[in-house]
């Protein structure tokens, strides 16, 4: 059993910044890929950042120069640091793991 448990979303104004943290708990495996999805009001869920073994990442077009992903594999802690956000950047964002998903965080990008 895996459980993922999401923190940090919230509303922001254009160009802030939040940082998204997913906490894993139960048969983790710290050299197996995890990754942060996001799905829009309307919109399929899209894969935006992973990291796999050895710390390879992997980052979306549309988050590449704004969101930073890393891992404490020590505590099996998944971070995502969103900066200049946009409004198009709103959605709730979720936390992946070997096929589990978290139940996912809000966030809100408007003035």
């Amino acid at each position: 059993q895996v459980r993922l448990v999401e923190s940090g979303g919230g509303l922001v104004q254009p160009g802030g910044s939040l940082r998204l943290s997913c906490a894993a708990s139960g048969d983790i495996d710290p050299e197996f890929t995890m990754a942060w999805w996001r799905q829009a009001p309307g919109q399929e869920r899209d894969l935006i950042a992973s990291i796999a073994a050895g710390g390879r990442i992997g980052l979306s077009d549309s988050v590449k120069g704004r969101f930073t992903v890393s891992k404490d594999n020590a505590e099996n802690i998944l971070y995502l640091q969103m900066d200049d956000l946009k409004p198009e950047d709103t959605a709730v964002y979720y936390c992946w793991y070997n096929g589990y998903y978290g139940q996912g965080t809000q966030v809100t990008v408007s003035s």
